[in-house]
């Protein structure tokens, strides 16, 4: 498999590339049942985390782990690093850059990421920046698809809630581009539609979508809902958030409306936006994309650790 470097957005990636790390990943699933490797035993991973997080700084440690490898980092950079003295994130990446072998990186900045790749001479994931990019979290989320479906070209994808802020949302549909016969339903609130950015790059391409706010409608058609959170930490205001929460549910009723192989996603945490009872309908598959999120990003930590 080609080695890879920096991982800072989903535009990086083509059709080989991404056939490539979904093999890697069906075959990290197997390592770990057999209780790991020690490929990666003389490799130290930095986990630099200015923004919270659960389940991708869990998985990406796990990983390393699980690959042989040791972990250093924190999970509030943003407190406990030398940030809080005045430090450069430039700076701050120079030094870790000596420490480990490999950086993920969360920070609250868009293009974050890309400033720590220009100075880094390790290389850097991008775990999210801000409301810019989390390419491996749409990473999982369509080895997922492709896991479930079988495929991934021809399908219809529903995506839903905030869509301004949502940069699991951004990423995904820029991967979504490598594939044919696509077509994405953006559903929002007004306040936190699709950015201009991202249907123009799905124009360049070629790629079928359409804004609308018929959630119901879109449920008959729609293969995969992906659901996502209405970020509150995003908004500006309360007004500006209240205007945009609880807009967009998937319940028990809606489920009625979808058809029977349907797919519903979510990059979690939830709050609210999809009923817990939804939880047992074995069309929700958004727990066991998160356990995807192990072997995925055991596929991606070992694609940029190879020599």
């Amino acid at each position: 498999m080609n080695a890879l470097y920096h991982v800072l957005g989903a535009k990086q990636f083509d059709r080989i590339t991404l056939d490539q790390l979904f093999l890697s990943a069906q075959e990290m699933e197997l390592v770990v049942r057999h209780g790991g490797t020690g490929r990666f035993s003389t490799k130290i991973m930095s986990t630099l985390f200015f923004e919270a997080s659960t389940r991708t700084r869990f998985s990406f440690e796990s990983a390393m782990h699980r690959l042989g490898g040791r972990v250093i980092g924190t999970e509030n950079a943003s407190q406990f690093s030398s940030t809080i003295k005045g430090e450069t994130l430039e700076d701050t990446i120079r030094i870790i850059s000596g420490y480990s072998d490999l950086i993920v990186m969360r920070h609250t900045d868009v293009g974050a990421a890309k400033r720590a790749a220009a100075v880094s001479s390790v290389p850097v994931i991008n775990a999210g920046d801000g409301s810019g990019e989390h390419p491996t979290q749409a990473l999982l989320d369509l080895y997922t698809i492709q896991k479930e479906f079988g495929r991934i070209d021809g399908l219809h994808i529903a995506m839903i809630g905030d869509l301004t802020y949502g940069r699991t949302v951004h990423s995904l549909s820029y991967l979504l581009a490598n594939y044919s016969d696509i077509h994405i339903y953006f559903i929002a609130p007004d306040n936190v539609v699709i950015p201009e950015s991202v249907k123009q790059y799905l124009d360049e391409k070629n790629v079928s979508y359409q804004e609308t706010t018929d959630l119901v409608e879109v449920a008959k058609s729609a293969d995969v809902f992906y659901q996502t959170r209405i970020q509150k930490e995003r908004f500006t205001s309360q007004d500006e958030y209240n205007k945009a929460a609880g807009k967009y549910i998937i319940d028990r009723q809606l489920l009625e409306h979808m058809k029977e192989n349907a797919m519903i996603l979510h990059p979690l945490p939830r709050a609210g936006e999809i009923d817990p009872e939804v939880d047992m309908d074995p069309r929700a598959a958004y727990f066991r994309q998160a356990q995807n999120g192990l072997y995925l990003r055991m596929a991606v930590i070992e694609k940029c650790l190879v020599d």
